[in-house]
């Protein structure tokens, strides 16, 4: 797959005036996108720590159980996964929070301060990616099935959006999951009321990603026009900024001109890699336990440092307040089916928990962390898949996936495949500075407390003539001794 050759489909001659405009408006664009990212110091952690969340990359499972165990509650900006919900120009006087976890794209920058703005991200396999956007929507879409029609959805929508507190964020509010579910939804609906209407029951098929009767069959869901928009490319967009959801007042054009004419993407492509070398930090998905440590060591370790120098000059900025939410729940229904059980369980308050807290101790706690928040995210997703049985999202049934769908998957997100390679890159560079930095501070605390037998030769000598001596006068004391006790 790697050595797949992509073929542009799109072709424009120079004489194509629509073409030389759009041409004119990217290069400008990414010129200035450039040109302005200037990050000196990028290894260093900065006052507010921006996590760009890109969909399906195992963002949540970082955000609770690392984020969660590094920051107060009293730390964190406001909920912003659906919008931006503080004023940035406040921040350094009102807001004095330190970290913002959205899906909100790249663009996102240009509302906070860039000066004192660390940015990190997680990245995935592209086709493992688009597979997990498709199993996601038609789970989450699944859940509605329990309702006799979309009437009734809608209604009980609106109740739960009328109760919804302020600080509550549901999927169906989050790009881009607010276009994908709602089209997957009553995409849902429609084949059940087909199925009724033939007094079709029971279904029989080997292929969970090709079940025309039941749900959108994946190559259906992957050549449509809202996948190609929104799905596809998908990071490359987003660390780009440019998602139907940016704050760039170009975003639209830039856009409309890379999805019409497919090459111009090499520039946005261009703009992206810029972002993820000014990263204080990239992860990536397959490499789980190595993203880990590599997490544990640059973020974690410094969010500890600069929590001991706070304490230490008796900061109470870090003091928590009135619990928030930990997860941005997948409805409002399992908000409340979860109730505080998670919180209370793999949750801790950052502000008393980093007072022992060290890298080692951090990647512990992750670890078990994760195990529960697996088995809950694993037990909601069967239930929510039992409403179109028999469907079974796996890895042995994508291995039915034909290999034609794959290459197609693969030529759709040739941008998004080019950004990963680089970020393998960048993951293999951030490995290699972290073992650097850990080699040399095994070697100041090696400096720090000597070995008797790394020292030089001619003190070793002189040691060992000392104490040679000693032990001559202790014998000659003795001796004396019982000499002295036999004359009395």
């Amino acid at each position: 797959m790697e050595n797949m050759v992509f073929v542009v489909t799109i072709k424009a001659s120079v004489s194509d005036d629509g073409y030389e405009r759009c041409e004119l408006t990217v290069k400008k664009w990414a010129s200035s996108s450039i040109d302005s990212e200037v990050k000196e110091n990028k290894n260093t952690l900065s006052d507010l720590l921006f996590f760009l969340h890109v969909p399906r990359t195992g963002g949540r499972t970082y955000f609770h159980c690392f984020l969660k165990k590094l920051y107060a509650n009293s730390e964190e900006c406001p909920r912003s996964y659906d919008k931006l919900r503080f004023n940035p120009r406040y921040f350094s006087i009102k807001t004095k929070c330190h970290l913002l976890s959205t899906h909100d794209d790249y663009s996102m920058m240009s509302k906070l301060p860039k000066e004192i703005t660390s940015v990190m991200t997680i990245l995935r396999n592209p086709i493992d990616r688009v597979f997990s956007t498709y199993e996601f929507s038609v789970e989450v879409a699944a859940r509605f099935l329990v309702h006799p029609n979309l009437t009734s959805v809608a209604r009980v929508s609106r109740m739960a959006q009328r109760a919804r507190s302020k600080k509550s964020v549901s999927t169906l509010d989050i790009w881009p999951w607010k276009y994908l579910v709602p089209w997957m939804r009553e995409d849902l609906f429609a084949r059940r009321d087909t199925r009724k209407l033939r007094g079709q029951s029971q279904l029989v098929t080997n292929n969970s990603y090709d079940m025309e009767d039941m749900l959108m069959p994946l190559h259906d869901f992957i050549n449509d026009p809202i996948a190609r928009d929104i799905v596809h490319n998908g990071a490359t967009f987003q660390i780009a900024g440019l998602t139907n959801n940016s704050y760039f007042a170009e975003s639209h054009k830039v856009r409309h001109c890379v999805l019409k004419y497919q090459n111009l993407g090499e520039y946005v492509l261009e703009v992206a890699k810029k972002r993820l070398d000014d990263m204080l930090y990239v992860g990536l998905t397959e490499n789980h336990k190595e993203s880990a440590t590599i997490f544990a060591n640059v973020v974690g370790a410094q969010v500890i440092s600069q929590h001991t120098i706070s304490s230490s000059s008796g900061d109470g900025a870090s003091n928590n307040v009135k619990e928030q939410r930990t997860l941005v729940p997948d409805t409002e229904s399992d908000a409340r089916a979860q109730g505080n059980k998670t919180e209370d369980s793999s949750t801790v308050n950052g502000a008393a928990a980093r007072g022992n807290l060290t890298t080692e101790k951090l990647i512990e706690a992750y670890e078990t962390c994760i195990v529960s928040l697996r088995s809950t995210q694993a037990e909601r997703r069967v239930n929510s898949l039992k409403q179109i049985s028999p469907a079974n999202f796996t890895k042995e049934a994508r291995l039915h996936v034909p290999e034609v769908l794959i290459q197609e998957i693969t030529s759709l997100n040739r941008l998004d495949v080019e950004l990963y390679k680089y970020a393998q890159q960048i993951f293999t560079k951030q490995q290699t500075h972290m073992t650097r930095n850990d080699y040399a501070e095994r070697a100041n605390n090696t400096r720090s407390y000597p070995d008797f037998y790394s020292s030089p030769p001619s003190w070793r000598f002189m040691s060992l003539a000392m104490t040679g001596l000693a032990l001559l006068f202790i014998l000659f004391f003795v001796n004396a001794r019982r000499r002295t006790s036999k004359v009395k």
